[in-house]
């Protein structure tokens, strides 16, 4: 397939989800902004092991990464349905860390920390690639992606996004459970409806130029 063939369903779809996903925000800020903001919440800061401040601290790194490989791939193809996606991930992601990083300094806990990733989901959680967190692109990857360029660089940027989704989803559903705030809870509920949509686009968005996930 030539990188001027493009399904005008693709380009249908990221407009809906990135609709979607911005009015989810709006709602999560606008008509709850006791839980945007823990300010006004009154509560004892979690502890320094709940899953609060564990999920909090390993989901900014996590969407850190998306952040960074949205950027990459914005300037390395002209396909406006994979940039306007691009653009989504770094528009939500940024926020969505901005207000977790915004809690952690609120609760007067690290931004960082010496403890194993995803400990408090229980267990440790290692990848074994190399990469720092399940789903996160190795360094390796990275530098492919930041080699490659048209619909090289698209399908590799869709299926290391794909696999990032799923893991940060699998992340969202166990702080769903485990949080003790609700503001950790809801956040963590539109995260996993919003990236299981952009899955389901971005499966969508491979098909189109003749690849899998």
């Amino acid at each position: 397939m030539t990188a001027g063939v493009r399904a005008p369903r693709s380009l249908v779809a990221a407009g809906v989800v990135v609709f979607l996903v911005a009015a989810g925000l709006v709602l999560l800020m606008v008509v709850r902004p006791s839980e945007a903001s823990p300010s006004g919440a009154g509560a004892p800061a979690p502890a320094e092991s709940s899953a609060d401040v564990g999920f909090a601290r390993d989901m900014s790194v996590h969407h850190q990464q998306a952040v960074e490989m949205s950027f990459v791939v914005r300037d390395r193809t002209a396909d406006e349905s994979v940039r306007r996606l691009a653009y989504d991930i770094i528009n939500t992601q940024a926020n969505q860390r901005g207000m977790m990083l915004g809690w952690l300094e609120s609760w007067g806990r690290p931004k960082s920390s010496e403890r194993p990733p995803m400990e408090w989901m229980g267990h440790s959680v290692t990848a074994k690639d190399g990469s720092l967190m399940p789903g996160m692109a190795t360094d390796t990857e990275m530098a492919g992606l930041r080699a490659a360029k048209g619909v090289d660089a698209e399908v590799l940027f869709l299926r290391l996004m794909t696999v990032h989704h799923r893991a940060g989803a699998d992340m969202a559903r166990a702080a769903q459970a485990e949080a003790g705030t609700d503001l950790v809870r809801n956040l963590a509920a539109g995260m996993v409806w919003g990236q299981e949509s952009e899955i389901s686009l971005m499966t969508g968005m491979l098909k189109d130029r003749g690849a899998r996930p």
